[in-house]
């Protein structure tokens, strides 16, 4: 079978409209003053990712649903610019959308509208097959949609990643990702004790890469049972936002695990260009390219 693809990413398509606030938390007030504008700009975790992986050259499509809307036409928009292949399922319901508060030091409060989805929707099997099929690897968002695409995806010979994000290790919701992917990605925040949860990953799925991002502490990779951390990488500029940090992460782990690198060197990659993530405002969408992360990992 033809693998045309590179990378196929499964959901995370959507909108967010950001709020630079002057701390978090918010204190209650009856208003504030948003000096710095309030902007809606296409991109949430699978746009960015697919982002991430096109700027480094990776051949990559992106699958999901998208409304008859405005938001949905900010996505198409998007990826009609940064020259990313999509294949725009129609959602009744409307294109995703998030409020993002984003504080001075770049903390940052994600507000999702749950009202655009339900928990039936499917993506077509045949379109999943197809493109799949067509695909070195697929990266699967945690929305509903992909859950429903995990059995097909994993009949396709394509190996598997995803992102859990700030997963506690408890609910439930999340373990189906976390037990199909070769590699998971996921927040060390919410987690008391990371190594065992990235062990009870390995034990329990088939992921032969765990990695836990830990913001300014780096990111430790449970990999053939040996936990390595991996310090993080110095912000060319200052930081400004975190903002699709993880995203970024994800795909330059992808881009150089794809080309066989180890697992502690892909997390080197990843480290960088989230740094450099943290050092884009999120009304922007840019994303490290491919020299200048070569750049900056030829060196330890």
């Amino acid at each position: 079978m033809s693998r045309d693809i590179d990378v196929l990413v499964l959901g995370g398509a959507g909108v967010d409209t950001i709020v630079y606030v002057p701390e978090l938390p918010l204190p209650y007030a009856d208003s504030y003053m948003i000096d710095s504008g309030i902007r809606t700009r296409a991109g949430q975790t699978g746009d960015f990712v697919a982002l991430g992986l096109s700027a480094l050259g990776l051949r990559t499509h992106h699958l999901d649903m998208l409304g008859d809307d405005p938001e949905g036409d900010l996505v198409r928009a998007l990826h009609r610019e940064k020259g990313i292949a999509l294949t725009a399922i129609p959602q009744p319901a409307g294109t995703k959308r998030a409020v993002n508060l984003v504080s001075p030091d770049g903390r940052r409060l994600s507000l999702y509208d749950t009202s655009r989805g339900h928990a039936d929707d499917r993506l077509p099997e045949a379109t999943v097959r197809d493109l799949a099929g067509a695909s070195r690897h697929v990266h699967v968002a945690i929305t509903q949609p992909c859950a429903h695409a995990l059995p097909l995806l994993r009949e396709t010979g394509a190996t598997l990643s995803t992102d859990l994000h700030d997963w506690d290790g408890e609910n439930p919701y999340h373990e189906p990702f976390a037990q199909a992917a070769d590699v998971v990605f996921l927040s060390a925040a919410a987690l008391a004790d990371p190594e065992r949860t990235m062990r009870r990953i390995t034990d329990r799925g088939r992921a032969e890469v765990v990695v836990a991002t830990a913001g300014a502490k780096g990111a430790y990779v449970l990999a053939d049972d040996e936990l390595t951390h991996v310090p993080a990488a110095t912000p060319p500029a200052p930081v400004v936002d975190s903002n699709g940090a993880g995203d970024a992460f994800a795909a330059a782990f992808l881009y150089a695990w794809l080309n066989r690198e180890t697992p502690r060197r892909s997390a080197r990659y990843g480290t960088v260009a989230g740094a450099h993530a943290c050092t884009v405002p999120s009304t922007e969408t840019n994303a490290i390219d491919l020299k200048e992360l070569l750049r900056r990992t030829a060196t330890p």
